[in-house]
C-alpha cells in the first residue's frame, strides 16, 4: 500500500516537474524571441567611424593628476587670463563667483578690483526700481549673452557651452579640451566641411562650429611666460579643470590627513588586540578531576 502511494506521489511530482518546465521554456522562448524581434526592428545604427565619435585624445601629464598632486596655482592665474581675454566672449561660466579666486590665483584686492569693472543689476530700491551696481566677491562670473537665443543667435544658430563643468562633462576632461584647442587642421581630402564649421577630428563629426581661437602670442602673461598655442591651451585647461572642482586639493588633503589617521588607529588596535588577548590565547587550563 505504502508502495503504491509512494509510486503515485513520484508520478504526480514528475508530471508537475514537466508543467513547470514547460512553462520555464515558453517564457524563455517568448523573451528571446521578443528581444530578436526589437533587434531586428529597432534602429541600431552603431557606426565604427572614429569620425562619427572623435578621435580619442592622448593622454598628458597633468600636475595635479597624481594622487598627491596639487593644482599649479601660476598656471590657474593664467588660464583665468587666457578665458578672460578670449573665451569669455562666448562662453559662460554659470558656477564660479569672483570670491571663488581669492586665495587660489589672486588677492582679495585683485578680485575686488575685477569684479568692480563690471555692472551687475540689483534691487528693487526704496522706490522698487532695480539699479545697477558695480560687481562684488560674491557675485558670480558675468554671462557673454542674455540668454541661449541671444547666444545662438551670435553663434550662427550654434549654442556655446557653459565651461563651469566641461572637464568633467566630456570623455577624456582636461585632454579632450586640450585636443580640442590645439587640433584645428585642414580637412583631409574627401571630407566636406559646411561653411560656417571648421574641421576638427578630436570634436564628434568632425566638423565644429567654434574656429581656433588661440595663437602664438595672443595674451600677454604678466609673468613673463610664452605665450604659446600649447601653453594657453595648458593653462586654461588648467583653470578650466580647478573651475569643475575648486575643492580638489582641500579633498586630497583631507583624504590625506584621513589616510594616516586610519593607518595609526589600524596599527593602535592590532597592538592593543595583541595585548589583551595575548595571555588569554596562550593560557593553559588544566582540568584536575577529584579524586
Amino acid at each position: 500500500m505504502f508502495a503504491r502511494i509512494a509510486s503515485q506521489t513520484a508520478r504526480r511530482s514528475a508530471k508537475q516537474s514537466m508543467q513547470n518546465a514547460k512553462q520555464v521554456s515558453a517564457v524563455t522562448t517568448g523573451i528571446v524571441g521578443a528581444t530578436a524581434l526589437a533587434y531586428m526592428y529597432i534602429d541600431n545604427s552603431v557606426s565604427a567611424n572614429m569620425a562619427d565619435e572623435g578621435l580619442h585624445p592622448p593622454s598628458h601629464p597633468w600636475p595635479h593628476s597624481g594622487p598627491l598632486d596639487t593644482f599649479d596655482h601660476a598656471s590657474i592665474r593664467r588660464g583665468y587670463q587666457v578665458y578672460r581675454e578670449v573665451c569669455s566672449a562666448c562662453h559662460s561660466l554659470d558656477r564660479i563667483a569672483w570670491r571663488n579666486l581669492i586665495g587660489v590665483s589672486h588677492s582679495e584686492e585683485e578680485v575686488k578690483a575685477m569684479a568692480e569693472e563690471f555692472e551687475y543689476q540689483d534691487g528693487p530700491d526704496e522706490n522698487g526700481d532695480m539699479f545697477d551696481r558695480p560687481g562684488k566677491p560674491a557675485d558670480y562670473m558675468p554671462k557673454p549673452y542674455a540668454n541661449d537665443d541671444a547666444a545662438r543667435a551670435g553663434n550662427a544658430g550654434a549654442l556655446p557651452p557653459d565651461l563651469s563643468l566641461i572637464t568633467k562633462a566630456r570623455h577624456g576632461g582636461e585632454d579632450y579640451v586640450f585636443a580640442l584647442l590645439t587640433g584645428y587642421v585642414d580637412a583631409p581630402g574627401g571630407v566636406e566641411v559646411r561653411e560656417g564649421l571648421n574641421y576638427n577630428p578630436y570634436f564628434p563629426g568632425g566638423a565644429i562650429a567654434m574656429a581656433r581661437v588661440l595663437f602664438d602670442g595672443l595674451v600677454e602673461y604678466e609673468d613673463g611666460t610664452p605665450a604659446t598655442t600649447s601653453q594657453m591651451a595648458k593653462d586654461v585647461c588648467t583653470f578650466l579643470a580647478w573651475a569643475a572642482e575648486p575643492e580638489h586639493d582641500d579633498r586630497k588633503k583631507m583624504g590625506m590627513k584621513a589616510t594616516v589617521i586610519m593607518a595609526g588607529m589600524t596599527i593602535l588596535s592590532v597592538y592593543l588586540k595583541k595585548f589583551k588577548w595575548a595571555g588569554i590565547k596562550s593560557r593553559k587550563i588544566v582540568y584536575n578531576p577529584p579524586k
